[in-house]
């Protein structure tokens, strides 16, 4: 799983670098993110971040309860210190994950609103000449 989340960062890391600088790929970028938020897209993305975020809860929600024995017990056997590793690098990732997901959409909503004002300041230097 945790290389599956590095996937997810890594894409969703390509995907903002790709919004915030002018090149060819950020049309067809732009265009992609507006049809994934037409009709159930929405609905999908909100159901697999709650999924994501319910899992990330009990990824933290058992290294905290691995915390909780070392700290009664006093000494940690190794297995529980890698389990231990291996949730919170887990729970980060998700975590990470969600975060450039909210920062993707944001993105392209700033990009989008960014356009339509530049449209309408031209509308209104062009009235403004002819006039």
């Amino acid at each position: 799983m945790i290389y599956l989340l590095f996937k997810i960062v890594f894409t969703e890391m390509a995907l903002i670098l790709t919004l915030l600088f002018r090149n060819p790929l950020r049309e067809f970028v732009i265009m992609g993110l507006d049809r994934l938020k037409r009709g159930r897209g929405p609905l999908v993305a909100k159901s697999v971040g709650a999924t994501v975020l319910v899992v990330l809860c009990s990824a933290v929600y058992s290294a905290m309860e691995i915390q909780r024995r070392a700290r009664e017990g006093g000494a940690i056997n190794p297995t529980d210190e890698v389990l231990k590793a291996s949730l919170l690098l887990q729970a980060s990732l998700m975590g990470f994950s969600l975060f450039l997901a909210m920062i993707t959409d944001r993105l392209h909503y700033y990009i989008k609103e960014l356009h339509l004002v530049r449209q309408t300041l031209e509308g209104l230097i062009n009235l403004n000449k002819h006039s």
